[in-house]
């Protein structure tokens, strides 16, 4: 009797193999719980949220009316993304929220296409953040060039200063434009509504910002003596921007200044959560916010995964996961428009206060965000009197901190190619927008990158002066482990009709211009051209074209080419393209004394004529 078979469920039950290339969502959360979470980490999460959720409240504010939204908008972000982020994240202190990089941007987006549109280009802008995260892209933020990174930021900054000049001085301007020499215009042609009150408020407040970050530093303004006492320690850890909101607000109320206020602008803040609402979406209205999508997007993973690298720098604790920050990234994003919120990503500033008041955990980040809701539904109104000078200049200091000036004057030191995609990327983001300067920032690193591996790129030609001495160090590859000694027969070099040219580097598109001008190079006479290849790196399809082309043309001339010491990269593409079958018999030497050998059959060793009967070109 046949035994019966049993079916092997597993092959249904496993995941198939494209899913398994997915990135799992594992939020961070959930490792800090499993890892035993008690009373002493709460209450450090504790101490550093709510702390946090102070910090928040106005920089929340300003960034929305930077950004041309109300201020519960960003209330609402810093709430909403702020809780999504540090629950669903993968970095384990990471603050998330209205971030001071979006203000140009979204500025830029409500101006031309509204702030509907706004909120569905966020949706879709968290839709590819997630995909981003699934598809395992988090890693490819990392290859964006440092020099580009740095000049989007300073140019972001100079721009976030620009808008705050219109609070600053106090001007009547009911709208200011997105266009970086529009504002400058707007703001010279109502230089006549300068009110200085507005002006002494928003000035007080960026020096005292200064002051308070270094007021309580050993050594600095106050007495040592001062510093170290224990009453400084705690008045040194209120948040800037708390006393510098509150004090302000405190004189302008009493005084009754003359200066625009958050109510007198927007009617003061809601004591009220958000009420849910879906936009108005269509299929047309999508494909038209394509780029205003990709922007943010980009923006946000690039703001995020820079936060949590620098998070990673501060904390002892396992790196951040950017698969899993892009995937809680891109949910946030799209929560909060359905809320009315504005796009969201991970803030430094907010952060690193995080990590300096304690924070252990994600919990953290929870905490913010509770606190800054119970903070909101409590002291709403209080938020009326608030001057805009004062967010202006809270905001002008965000905006100085953000920057890293000193690169510009570290620029003498680099060359031209860092030069001009930092400036370039800066200008770009200052007079364009963000996109068009990531974009001709990217082509013109890539650009560089391309001249400069081409520059690498050698052929030189070998002879008994110029051979280099043997490899002190075997090669793991036969092939190079053969050719690295092969150069002490350098004699053999100086036969008549026979040249020996060594390649160097990575034979690509951008350096195939070396090899074509090759047979330019040839002394009369030459019958054969060895490719001595034993310190090629790599060759590419457009490398292989240029060798064939090569071939061709020493083949017309009656020229016979060997190629020796290929590396295993080159030989396995060589072999694949048919080039080795193209160069026939004796075409492909493992070394370089194979090929002077086989040179042999092609030209007489005494005359430099090729033998009687040989087909030099083969």
């Amino acid at each position: 009797m046949e035994t019966p078979r049993v079916p092997n469920w597993s092959i249904f039950l496993s995941k198939p193999a494209w899913l398994q290339r997915l990135h799992p969502f594992h939020p961070r959360l959930l490792d800090t719980l499993r890892a035993g979470y008690g009373r002493e980490r709460f209450l450090a999460d504790l101490g550093a949220g709510a702390t946090v959720g102070i910090v928040a409240l106005p920089l929340a504010m300003a960034f929305a009316i930077a950004s041309g939204v109300k201020p519960e908008q960003g209330l609402y972000t810093a709430i909403i993304a702020g809780f999504l982020i540090s629950a669903l994240g993968g970095s384990a202190v990471q603050i998330g929220g209205p971030a001071g990089a979006f203000i140009v941007i979204i500025y830029g987006i409500i101006e031309r296409y509204g702030l509907p549109n706004l909120l569905i280009a966020t949706m879709l802008a968290g839709v590819l953040l997630f995909a981003m995260g699934l598809l395992r892209l988090g890693g490819m933020v990392r290859y964006i060039p440092v020099s580009i990174v740095i000049g989007f930021t300073n140019g972001i900054a100079v721009l976030i200063a620009l808008s705050q000049l219109r609070d600053l001085f106090g001007l009547r301007i009911d709208k200011m434009p997105a266009d970086f020499f529009a504002q400058i215009r707007t703001l010279w042609a109502h230089a006549d509504s300068f009110n200085p009150w507005a002006f002494a408020l928003g000035m007080v407040c960026l020096v005292g910002l200064f002051v308070w970050m270094k007021l309580f530093k050993p050594g600095t303004i106050l007495p040592t003596q001062l510093v170290e006492g224990r009453s400084a320690r705690v008045i040194s850890r209120v948040p800037g921007p708390i006393v510098a909101l509150i004090s302000l607000t405190l004189v302008s109320t009493l005084f009754n200044l003359p200066v625009e206020t958050i109510g007198s602008r927007f009617g003061g803040i809601p004591q009220a959560l958000p009420a849910f609402e879906l936009p108005d979406f269509t299929w047309a209205t999508a494909k038209q916010l394509l780029m205003p999508t990709l922007t943010i997007a980009l923006l946000g993973a690039i703001e995020s995964l820079l936060c949590a690298r620098v998070a990673d720098n501060m904390i002892d604790a396992p790196r951040h996961d950017p698969n899993q920050e892009l995937m809680a990234q891109g949910v946030a994003n799209f929560v909060v428009p359905l809320f009315g919120g504005i796009p969201a990503t991970g803030t430094i500033a907010r952060t690193v206060t995080n990590v300096r008041a304690g924070a252990v955990s994600p919990v953290a980040g929870m905490v913010h965000a509770l606190a800054l809701l119970a903070i909101m539904l409590v002291a709403a109104p209080l938020a009326m009197n608030v001057p805009l000078a004062v967010l202006a200049g809270i905001l002008l200091f965000v905006a100085w901190n953000m920057g890293e000036w000193h690169e510009f004057a570290r620029l003498r030191h680099f060359k031209l190619p860092y030069r001009s995609v930092l400036l370039g990327t800066f200008f770009l983001t200052v007079i364009f927008d963000l996109t068009i300067a990531v974009e001709v920032g990217l082509l013109l690193a890539c650009g560089f990158f391309i001249w400069r591996m081409s520059q690498l790129f050698q052929v030189e030609r070998v002879s008994a002066d110029t051979a280099p001495p043997p490899s002190p160090q075997p090669s793991s590859s036969p092939s190079m482990a053969s050719a690295s000694g092969d150069f002490q027969d350098t004699l053999p070099l100086a036969e008549p009709g026979v040249e020996v040219f060594s390649f160097y580097g990575t034979l690509f598109f951008g350096a195939v211009g070396k090899v074509e001008s090759l047979p330019d190079r040839l002394h009369a006479g030459t019958r054969v051209v060895v490719l001595e290849m034993h310190r090629l790196i790599s060759v590419d399809t457009s490398g292989v074209d240029a060798l064939v082309q090569l071939h061709r043309q020493l083949q017309r001339r009656g020229v016979r080419l060997i190629v020796a010491a290929l590396n295993e990269q080159p030989r396995s593409l060589l072999t694949r393209s048919g080039f080795d079958t193209l160069l026939g018999e004796h075409g492909v030497a493992p070394t370089l004394a194979a090929a002077l050998e086989a040179a042999h059959l092609y030209v007489d060793p005494l005359s430099g004529r090729p033998p009687a009967g040989s087909t030099p070109a083969g």
